[in-house]
């Protein structure tokens, strides 16, 4: 709401401040209450109109949709607001389409009331952050789903990939494999930074080889082509950042007649939907999407609540569970 954001930006405060105020709720210092009021009856907006139209709008931006765990937290997330009487505004930004800083421009123009990034540059070492100090500037509260750079203020809700690393590691390790590939997301995406660096240190304490490193796009293609690049240095093992990766790496392995678990086992990441139905079954690692969600939701909301949070780096994480399925499997060199 155009009134609402000008009020907010005005007296310094979040626009979540600015309607406890009109609606008479606690939770704001009386210096504060006395700063909104003035501030509306200088721009001449009265009380009575403010109340009447305080509806709430969240800008929820994500990359495309065809990764399927970003639908999964779209649809969680949506949820969730909708349970508050939140209208969610899907920010969806596409190869050769809107980016991410012209879907903010587009969303900030409608004075949103905060925003839940699903992907952005917020998660890649050296991005650029500026459009994340406007929304500072303009007091907007944000939630960043998994890892962010330490310098961005918000709240990240996030999986911890170092502890699921060390669970797929471990799973491997007990079934005799010794060389392993890692199959991974661009190099300075934080997420696989942290996925590289724990398997690595597991790889060292525990007499394991990590044969190669491939960091590329989370697609199935990128997953095929590592696949086909890796299948031949004796590897008995990919351990890839997403299920897509891990899902290419399987039709990879596929054409050029290899199989999974048999000669090569593969592990995925975020337990995308219908794991369970192709073949073989994909072992993954599953992120509690709904708890995740939900702590976004709260987060934000407590933002929206009290503007000594905006300022701030704050990290919740959440330990994804391992979900062992087919694709896995005793290593072939122990079966010999």
């Amino acid at each position: 709401m155009k009134t609402l954001a000008a009020i907010a930006q005005k007296v310094g405060v979040s626009q979540a401040t600015v309607s406890r105020v009109i609606n008479g709720k606690p939770g704001v210092s009386e210096e504060t209450r006395q700063a909104v009021t003035q501030a509306m009856s200088a721009m001449g907006v009265p009380m009575s109109e403010m109340t009447r139209s305080t509806t709430h709008e969240i800008a929820l931006v994500t990359p495309d949709l065809s990764n399927p765990i970003f639908p999964a937290f779209v649809t969680s997330i949506s949820t969730q607001l909708a349970q508050h009487n939140v209208l969610p505004l899907l920010c969806t930004y596409t190869p050769g389409g809107a980016t991410e800083n012209s879907l903010l421009t587009m969303a900030l123009n409608r004075h949103i009331d905060g925003v839940i990034f699903l992907s952005g540059h917020y998660d890649t070492k050296g991005g650029d952050f500026s459009l994340y100090k406007l929304l500072d500037e303009r007091h907007v509260p944000k939630v960043f789903i998994n890892e962010a750079d330490p310098s961005v203020h918000g709240t990240v809700i996030r999986t911890n990939d170092a502890t699921g690393s060390d669970k797929a590691m471990r799973l491997l390790m007990s079934q005799g494999h010794k060389k392993i590939a890692l199959l991974l997301g661009d190099r300075q995406h934080y997420p696989s930074l942290v996925k590289h660096e724990a398997a690595v240190n597991f790889a060292q304490h525990n007499d394991i080889d990590i044969v190669d490193t491939v960091w590329t796009t989370y697609g199935f293609g990128s997953g095929s082509n590592a696949a086909t690049q890796l299948a031949h240095n004796g590897v008995t093992a990919f351990l890839c950042a997403s299920d897509a990766l891990a899902l290419g790496a399987i039709k990879g392995l596929n054409d050029q007649g290899i199989r999974v678990p048999e000669d090569i086992s593969v592990i995925g990441y975020d337990n995308s939907p219908q794991l369970s139905y192709i073949q073989p079954s994909l072992t993954t690692l599953r992120q509690p999407v709904d708890l995740m969600s939900r702590s976004a939701v709260n987060s934000l909301f407590e933002m929206m609540n009290d503007s000594s949070l905006l300022n701030k780096h704050r990290v919740i994480s959440y330990d994804p569970e391992l979900v062992v399925r087919d694709s896995t499997g005793l290593c072939k060199d122990l079966l010999k």
